[in-house]
């Protein structure tokens, strides 16, 4: 069991090359980043800096040119294909801007998918995805389609969809970034309460400084490098 001190998520000599010769593509270089657990980090930064791409190497969904990732203590390379699989199913939550939700699915069933997907009895993983859509705020939107809610309540489905089996660590990308600024207030509102009250770590990316600061670290970067990591109420460095 790792200490509650050591980082929960690691990368150490990050990087990610696109391409060969000449027309290559440096979009990750040499980023190093420890996330300790029950913080809220922010990545942001220009379009094209990398943060995008930081974020699938952190939750294995790509595979880097050089360095490692280590989740838990656990480096991602040392896994098959099953086990990252796995892992990325039971150890992380993944929250994307444009929703990811099927559109024949209701909420709840949309909810109840990761579970079903890995064995859970189906009045079960109901349960469990009901649980945690009135853990949002959606109890009573949960036989509605996705086109039959707004933009926040899609967005807090997939929140729903990632949590729903309590993992130590959810990435998010851009998860503002289609919304109206009420419904990206919610959503933030959502993520700190996530971290301060469930004790999961978020790893998001944005481009919006009222999210970030919201953030208990704040992480720039530039051309694929990180050019600042500070904590919430100190100075850029």
């Amino acid at each position: 069991m790792s200490d509650a001190r050591d980082p929960i998520l690691e990368a150490v000599g990050l990087g990610k090359r696109h391409g060969d010769g000449e027309g290559a593509v440096q979009a990750l270089d040499a980023v190093d980043l420890a996330v300790l657990p029950r913080e809220l980090v922010a990545i942001m930064g220009p379009s094209g800096c990398g943060k995008s791409t930081l974020l699938s190497l952190l939750g294995g969904l790509d595979v880097p040119s050089a360095g490692t990732v280590r989740i838990d203590g656990v480096s991602l390379a040392d896994l098959d294909d099953d086990a990252r699989t796995l892992l990325r199913r039971r150890r992380l939550g993944f929250v994307f801007q444009f929703f990811n939700l099927l559109p024949t699915f209701s909420a709840r069933e949309n909810v109840a998918l990761p579970l079903l997907l890995d064995g859970v009895a189906e009045a079960e993983a109901h349960r469990r995805a009901q649980a945690e859509l009135e853990r949002v705020g959606l109890a009573a939107r949960a036989e509605h389609l996705p086109s039959q809610l707004s933009g926040g309540e899609q967005q807090r489905t997939a929140i729903a969809r990632a949590l729903v089996f309590q993992p130590a660590l959810l990435l998010a990308d851009e998860p503002t970034g289609n919304l109206d600024s009420r419904s990206s207030q919610q959503i933030l509102e959502l993520l700190r309460g996530v971290v301060d009250e469930q004790g999961t770590t978020v790893v998001l990316v944005t481009h919006d400084e009222q999210t970030g600061a919201r953030a208990d670290r704040l992480v720039r970067m530039l051309d694929g490098r990180i050019t600042s990591d500070r904590r919430a109420g100190e100075g850029e460095r």
